[in-house]
Protein backbone atom coordinates (compact mmCIF):
# COMPACT_ATOMS: atom_id res chain seq x y z
CA UNK A 1 0.00 0.00 0.00
CA UNK A 2 2.91 2.55 0.81
CA UNK A 3 4.70 1.51 -2.71
CA UNK A 4 1.19 2.78 -4.26
CA UNK A 5 0.86 5.96 -2.16
CA UNK A 6 4.37 6.86 -3.21
CA UNK A 7 4.38 5.64 -6.98
CA UNK A 8 1.48 7.77 -6.98
CA UNK A 9 2.85 10.87 -5.58
CA UNK A 10 5.98 10.78 -7.46
CA UNK A 11 3.97 10.44 -11.08
CA UNK A 12 1.79 13.52 -9.65
CA UNK A 13 5.25 15.44 -8.87
CA UNK A 14 6.34 14.56 -12.34
CA UNK A 15 2.95 15.92 -13.98
CA UNK A 16 3.13 18.91 -11.82
CA UNK A 17 6.66 19.61 -12.69
CA UNK A 18 6.28 18.81 -16.19
CA UNK A 19 2.77 20.91 -16.47
CA UNK A 20 4.62 24.25 -14.87
CA UNK A 21 7.62 23.88 -17.22
CA UNK A 22 5.45 23.21 -20.65
CA UNK A 23 2.95 26.21 -19.18
CA UNK A 24 0.28 24.25 -18.50
CA UNK A 25 -0.65 25.89 -15.10
CA UNK A 26 -0.39 29.95 -14.40
CA UNK A 27 -0.51 31.20 -10.44
CA UNK A 28 -0.93 34.85 -10.18
CA UNK A 29 -2.44 36.53 -6.68
CA UNK A 30 -3.72 40.16 -5.76
CA UNK A 31 -3.99 41.84 -2.49
CA UNK A 32 -6.61 43.90 -0.93
CA UNK A 33 -6.47 45.64 2.37
CA UNK A 34 -7.77 42.46 4.34
CA UNK A 35 -7.17 39.89 2.05
CA UNK A 36 -5.01 38.08 -0.36
CA UNK A 37 -6.10 36.33 -3.45
CA UNK A 38 -4.04 33.67 -5.04
CA UNK A 39 -5.30 31.72 -8.64
CA UNK A 40 -4.39 29.00 -10.42
CA UNK A 41 -5.08 28.49 -13.86
CA UNK A 42 -5.40 25.49 -16.82
CA UNK A 43 -3.96 26.35 -20.47
CA UNK A 44 -6.44 23.87 -21.83
CA UNK A 45 -5.57 24.70 -25.23
CA UNK A 46 -1.66 24.50 -24.56
CA UNK A 47 -2.54 20.82 -22.70
CA UNK A 48 -3.90 19.79 -25.81
CA UNK A 49 -1.27 20.78 -28.13
CA UNK A 50 1.46 19.33 -26.35
CA UNK A 51 -0.48 15.97 -26.22
CA UNK A 52 -0.73 16.34 -30.07
CA UNK A 53 2.73 16.90 -30.97
CA UNK A 54 3.76 13.71 -27.99
CA UNK A 55 1.24 11.53 -29.80
CA UNK A 56 2.62 12.44 -33.33
CA UNK A 57 5.95 11.76 -32.44
CA UNK A 58 4.81 8.60 -31.01
CA UNK A 59 3.26 7.66 -34.18
CA UNK A 60 6.27 8.37 -36.04
CA UNK A 61 8.66 6.46 -34.10
CA UNK A 62 6.17 3.26 -34.65
CA UNK A 63 7.16 3.67 -38.47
Amino acid sequence: MKRMLLGLALILAVVAGLGFYLGWFHFSSSSDNDSAHVTMSVDKDQIQKDTDKAVDKVQDLGQ
